[in-house]
């Protein structure tokens, strides 16, 4: 379902990731909530430390970064939020509309929608948390995301959900795809037999997508996973209606994550196992003309996720290691009909080393965003490819913005980001925006 690693190869649902990066949306470390207080404090020493060493001139990273810097600035602003310690911005559209989460004092988590850096609250279905966690391109009033219902999950599943919210409560709950538009949340339905749902895009042809339960108890599931779950396109109503997507031969389960406005979606297939990714993404897929499509080859079979496809139908996502099962270690990559899988690069000349890459937006103008990381995460940059291999640091872009930019999470086609940053003089994740200057 979704994937920065985060949030398939969860460890601790209650920990924030230190190093911004998100647990995927099939990742284990995309949404999950991390007790990140040490290293903060950590992080701010050395934060310091390097402002010292900056002012004698002997920034390292600075010097030996081989990847030519970018010659767009962007004016960067944080974007308001609900008083907690964490925000994210993961989805903004030619409107310039951003939206993503912003926690609450009490830890619950809502779907943000920000326009003009005006914060409004999307509420919930009746439960305590709900995010819009992928990118949403419609441009006609409609955002797409998960919520929580009032209602118990009656089989104790955590869902692909859990991840995205912050304990104590990012599990208990039945949790469905919504649609908000002119102030109002709906869910989506699932197929028969299912609890739960899950929302990603949203195009401007009055259809959405994502992933939903059907009744089928399907023994590839694991962990605390018990029904299949199968990529699905909402015909928006209301009245709502929901179409399964083709799997790729063999597999049981899988997911929609993005779709354009000529109906291309690009989504996972695989099996059922633990609905965050992993072996759910053992094949990445193009969805269109009622067909489905591998796209690939990738040297693993697990983790193999599309995050995002423009109107030229362009892809980019994130690719597993062979090496790592549970996603410790992904590599991003950008696809075309023309030139077929092209990898992106982590940064270069960072200590400690980046192995880590991850792709999360594109626009037409083919710019990708994402996020480099060292083996352990404890340090990751957001970064923008510029139509090369290698990306650039956004924070060598900044200007004065004072917040460490960890993460970009989506670009529109005025080449405005969003994604998440770290405060550090509070410790706080917060949402910015990125706005680029003439």
């Amino acid at each position: 379902m979704t994937t920065p690693k985060q949030l398939l190869n969860s460890h601790s649902p209650s920990v924030e990731p230190l190093s911004g990066r998100e647990p995927r949306p099939y990742s284990a470390h995309y949404a999950v909530d991390r007790d990140y207080s040490g290293w903060i404090l950590l992080l701010i020493i050395l934060v310091a430390l390097r402002g010292a060493a900056l002012a004698f001139g002997q920034n390292a990273a600075a010097q030996t970064q081989p990847a030519a810097r970018s010659k767009t600035q962007y004016n960067v602003s944080t974007l308001p939020s609900l008083g907690g310690t964490s925000s994210g911005g993961n989805s903004i559209n030619n409107q310039s509309w951003a939206a993503g989460y912003s926690r609450m004092p009490n830890r619950d988590r809502h779907a943000i929608l920000w326009r003009n850096s005006t914060l409004t609250d999307l509420g919930t279905l009746g439960g305590p948390n709900s995010s819009v966690t992928w990118r949403v391109k419609n441009t006609a009033g409609v955002i797409v995301g998960i919520s929580q219902t009032a209602h118990p999950e009656p089989l104790g599943e955590s869902w692909s959900s859990a991840f995205f919210y912050s304990t104590p409560n990012n599990v208990g709950y039945i949790n469905l795809g919504f649609v908000w538009q002119q102030g109002q949340m709906r869910g989506l339905p699932n197929f028969p037999g299912g609890n739960n749902g899950f929302a990603t895009g949203a195009n401007n042809l009055g259809q959405a997508v994502g992933w939903a339960e059907n009744g089928v108890h399907d023994p590839s599931c694991c962990c605390t996973q018990v029904l299949q779950f199968l990529p699905t396109m909402w015909t928006l109503g209301p009245p709502d209606q929901i179409h399964a997507l083709p799997l790729v031969s063999g597999d049981s389960s899988g997911a929609a994550t993005a779709i354009n406005d000529s109906g291309q979606i690009v989504g996972i297939s695989g099996s059922c196992d633990q609905a965050i990714g992993r072996h759910s993404a053992k094949h990445a897929v193009l969805w269109e003309n009622g067909g489905v499509t591998e796209i690939g080859p990738f040297p693993a079979q697990w983790w193999n996720t599309p995050t995002a496809i423009n109107q030229h139908g362009d892809v980019v996502g994130f690719a597993g290691d062979p090496a790592f099962v549970d996603g410790d270690v992904l590599h991003a990559f950008k696809w075309t009909r023309e030139d077929g899988i092209r990898p992106l690069k982590p940064l270069k000349g960072r200590t400690p080393q980046h192995v880590d890459s991850e792709a999360y937006g594109i626009n037409e103008a083919g710019q990708v965003v994402g996020v480099s990381c060292d083996a352990g995460q404890t340090d990751c940059r957001a970064v923008i490819w510029n139509h090369g291999a290698y990306p650039t640091d956004l924070n060598d872009s900044k200007g004065s913005y004072s917040g460490i930019l960890l993460l970009a999470r989506d670009i529109n086609d005025k080449g405005e980001i969003t994604g998440r940053a770290l405060d550090p003089s509070t410790g706080a994740l917060i949402a910015y925006l990125a706005v680029p200057v003439d």
